[in-house]
């Protein structure tokens, strides 16, 4: 799977990267290990690349753009016209790259295209975390097939 179009800082890539992903139904006993998780990331300076697009990877990501470290947000859809006002400093900033493997006309997200995303991330990322995976979803099947080491949050 590769990079389609990006905007940021494509050196990021050049890091060790951990891909964060998790199932969008998550036990509440794990929302806070979550959130622990990526306060130790961003503390430890990790290069962590994620979707962020499910309530949970949303606040992952409120919490990693609070430090300095570097972040890979990858869409499940081609590049948008405008970039949120929260990502122009860190773009800017050099902090911050983000990465499809879609082209623009690509407008909406879908099951299919939130699997080939995961895909680029898994295929990007030296290791991976997951914060909750349902056994029934597509990112079991996913992850499954993956030879890449595999942490779960507990």
């Amino acid at each position: 799977m590769e990079v389609v179009d990006h905007i940021g800082n494509i050196d990021l890539l050049k890091l060790q990267k951990t891909a964060f992903l998790c199932s969008r139904e998550i036990p509440a006993s794990i929302v806070l290990k979550c959130y622990d998780w990526a306060i130790a990331q961003r503390e430890q300076g990790n290069c962590i690349i994620g979707g962020f697009h499910s309530k949970i990877e949303k606040d992952v990501l409120h919490y990693l753009l609070k430090g300095e470290q570097p972040i890979i947000i990858a869409m499940a859809r081609g590049l948008k016209q405008r970039i949120e006002s929260e990502f122009k400093s860190e773009l800017e900033k050099g902090r911050l790259l983000i990465v499809t493997p879609f082209v623009k006309e690509t407008k909406r997200i879908t099951t299919e295209t939130a699997t080939i995303r995961n895909q680029l991330m898994i295929d990007l990322a030296d290791s991976i975390t997951v914060g909750f995976i349902s056994k029934a979803g597509n990112l079991y099947k996913l992850l499954k097939q993956s030879k890449k080491v595999i942490t779960m949050i507990e």
